[in-house]
Order: structure tokens, then sequence, then C-alpha cells
């Protein structure tokens, strides 16, 4: 593979780092910033390029790593370049390979490639990309030698098709974004308790971090604990009034409350199949 990067944000920035650092060889970097790219190519230890039809020459392997409004209008302008027998690939997680429509009539292979990994430094990020999971989807003729291109990098690789990639993308943003979401939650709570913001985020961050390595050590049966877990009803209770009483408290916590501890019930039915959960789902019906 000699892989160039059309676009030099931080997934691009972070992907190409990691594919050198791989010893996978780098065209370089274009992008409508040349400061960027310049920039990206430097860190990289690859070559700027100022035109599009440059790096596609110069390139087996395209990463179209662009925000996702724009792929399509980077395949526009690709698609009538030279692009016969090079794959084209785009690393967004909401948008199938299908954006590249006509790519095998140009005897191109089209693919998406998705880390599940949120990149957030365009120069630290590529250190925690071993860690991470890729899910490709696209072209069948070489499906199996973009999976093996990433296995041999150190990566365990699931191959998904495009009629799912949307259903894929919103799990991980359930468990990613919306993660930050219960946070937040939780340190509005503590402030009415009296703690300052400050003080509220670095005392859940124990509980965030201790649960995030138990689910992912053991899975989420094994890390289950609390109120639900064991059937407490009384105290799920009592903590639906608590929230109820509360002064000016955003009005979707209370249903978020609800509507998660009916799925800890589910969980814990499964952990514990023998335990009576009848009271505390009546409570939750509520």
């Amino acid at each position: 593979m000699r892989a160039g990067f059309i676009g030099a944000g931080k997934v691009g920035f972070s992907l190409g780092k990691y594919l050198a650092e791989g010893g996978i060889s780098l065209s370089g970097y274009y992008s409508r910033s040349p400061a960027s790219a310049k920039d990206a190519a430097a860190f990289t230890g690859s070559r700027y390029y100022e035109t599009l039809a440059d790096i596609v020459n110069d390139s087996d392997t395209l990463f179209i790593t662009v925000p996702d409004g724009c792929i399509s209008e980077i395949w526009d302008d690709m698609r009538s370049l030279p692009i016969e027998d090079k794959n084209i690939c785009h690393c967004s997680g909401s948008i199938p390979s299908t954006v590249f429509f006509n790519a095998e009539d140009r005897g191109a292979f089209r693919y998406s490639i998705h880390p599940l990994y949120a990149i957030s430094s365009k120069y630290e990020s590529y250190k925690e990309l071993p860690k991470a999971y890729f899910a490709i989807e696209g072209s069948p003729a070489r499906l199996d030698e973009m999976r093996q291109c990433f296995e041999a990098l150190g990566n365990k690789v699931g191959i998904i098709s495009p009629e799912v990639k949307t259903l894929y993308h919103a799990a991980a943003v359930m468990v990613s974004n919306q993660m930050i979401a219960l946070a937040d939650i939780g340190a509005q709570l503590l402030q009415q308790c009296g703690f300052e913001q400050e003080d509220a985020e670095k005392a859940l961050a124990p509980l965030i971090l201790g649960n995030a390595q138990a689910v992912t050590s053991f899975g989420a049966e094994k890390a289950l604990t609390g109120p639900c877990e064991r059937g407490d009803d009384k105290t799920v209770a009592a903590h639906i009034k608590a929230l109820k009483a509360a002064e000016s408290l955003d009005e979707e916590i209370l249903p978020a409350y609800r509507t998660l501890s009916v799925r800890l019930v589910k969980i814990a039915e499964r952990k514990n199949p023998s335990r009576d959960y009848r009271k505390l789902k009546k409570e939750l019906e509520q």
C-alpha cells in the first residue's frame, strides 16, 4: 500500500501517523488548507501535494479524511481522474462506502474504514489507535486485503455491510458521546447537593473510569452493581422522588433515569434469573 490522504484534520493526521509508524508507505497529503497539509506531511515524514490529481497519481490507496458533508464533493472531483485499480476510502462512522457510487464502474474499489475510537488530538491520538477496533465495509474484491492490512498492524477488525452503517454509528455514539451526557447529568445533580462544578466532575471520575474498565474487562452483566441489580425498589423510588423535588433540574433528567433503569433491570434479569424484579419494574412504570 502507498497511501495518500485528502484532508489534514485530526483523523488524517492520526491515521496517517499510525500507518507510517506501522511501516506503511505514505505518499502524502492534499488539503484545501495548504498549511494543514504541510503540517501533516511534516508530522508523518511524507509529502505535501498542491493538486488532487498529483496525489491521486502517486497513491494506490486514497483516504478521504474530510468532514462528512464534504466526502461526496471530493468524490465528484476525484471520479473523473485516473483512479483505475485504486482503493478509495473514507473514515466516516455514519456514511457507507456507497457514497463512492460508481467507483467500480471507474475500475476502482470503495471502502469505509472507521476506527472505534474518539480521535481528539492531531498529535497524540495516533498513540491510542493500536487499541482500536476497526469496522470496514466496501467492495468485496479487496475487502479481505483491507482487513489483513489493519490486522497486520495489530488491530481487531469487524466486517460490516453498508446497509447497517447508520446503526453501527448509533451504537458508537451512544457509548461515546451519550456517556458524556450522563456524566454531565451526574455533575449537575452533585451541584444541586452543594458541589462546585469542577469538584463534581472530579468526584465522578473514579466511578466513570471504574465502570468503563469493568464493562470492557468483564461485560455488562458482570460489571452491573447498584439498586437495579439488587432489585431495590425502595431506593429507586426514593431516587425518583428526589429527582421530582429537585429545583431547577433539566426536564430530560427524570425520563433518562427511568429509561436507563429499565435497561439496567433487563441486564439484571439476565445476570440473576432467579431474582424477582416485579416490584422494581412496577415502580419504574409509574
